[in-house]
């Protein structure tokens, strides 16, 4: 199944400097990105604030390679029991035409199929289930034994992850960023210190994991750092970083 990481050249400008338009920060403190999408909120501040950036709970939203099940209670004659998420994102519909649908969650979904029959049906109540899904996986890079992609098929923290990737390497520091995406255009990057959590010291701090999250472990301390940073998708799965000098 197609996965999808930030680039090489992000990681080393994310963690080497940061530019104006960023204010500086460490261990996790907020920080406001200087341009994100301009959503208003219920409290009236911009979508631009980590407070939007960062949601609890989020939906599951849909990939390529997905497989959807969709049915009309009241037209059981355009029902689908297995719709595939194409490679370019798109589903094919029985009497509409194909939607794209990567990257929404299933409401959304319902709203966009809604719309592509609203020529058709009138009023329509359409029910969508996820059938297959992409498995829940995590990143380990830098400076670890086996640096890869690995099933998150349970509650994972960042050391037992390490450890599930061969443990810190000789070169490692433990100093280590974990790279979360918090919305379609930004990642979170927390910095933490293992050192004190391998000795028993701030274990709340010792972050959970989620599906797609992924761990760099630098060769050097790095100081300097963004909170938030731009996401991308032109790197596959099988990119790791290099150490950064």
């Amino acid at each position: 199944m197609h996965r999808t990481t930030l680039t090489i050249s992000l990681f080393v400008l994310v963690l080497t400097v940061a530019p104006a338009g960023f204010r500086g920060q460490q261990n996790g403190a907020a920080v406001q990105p200087s341009s994100t999408p301009n959503q208003s909120t219920s409290s009236g501040e911009s979508a631009s604030g980590p407070s939007t950036l960062q949601r609890r709970n989020p939906r599951y939203r849909v990939s390529p390679d997905d497989t959807l099940s969709i049915s009309f209670p009241l037209s059981p004659e355009l029902d689908q029991t297995t719709v595939l998420v194409q490679p370019d994102g798109y589903i094919n519909l029985q009497g509409a035409d194909s939607i794209y649908v990567k990257g929404m969650t299933v409401p959304e979904i319902v709203d966009a199929l809604k719309k592509a029959y609203s020529d058709t049906l009138r009023n329509p109540i359409i029910s969508v289930d996820l059938m297959d899904v992409q498995k829940p996986f995590f990143l380990v890079s830098g400076q670890v034994g086996k640096p890869g992609e690995y099933d998150l098929r349970h509650d994972t923290t960042v050391t037992e992850a390490i450890a599930i990737a061969g443990g810190f390497s000789t070169t490692a520091k433990t100093q280590v960023f974990l790279f979360h995406r918090v919305s379609n255009d930004w990642v979170e990057v927390k910095k933490l210190n293992l050192k004190d959590i391998l000795h028993g010291k701030n274990a709340n701090e010792d972050a959970q994991l989620s599906s797609g999250d992924m761990i760099f472990v630098p060769e050097k301390f790095i100081s300097n750092f963004r909170k938030y940073v731009p996401y991308s998708i032109n790197a596959s799965a099988g990119t790791y970083l290099n150490p950064i000098s």
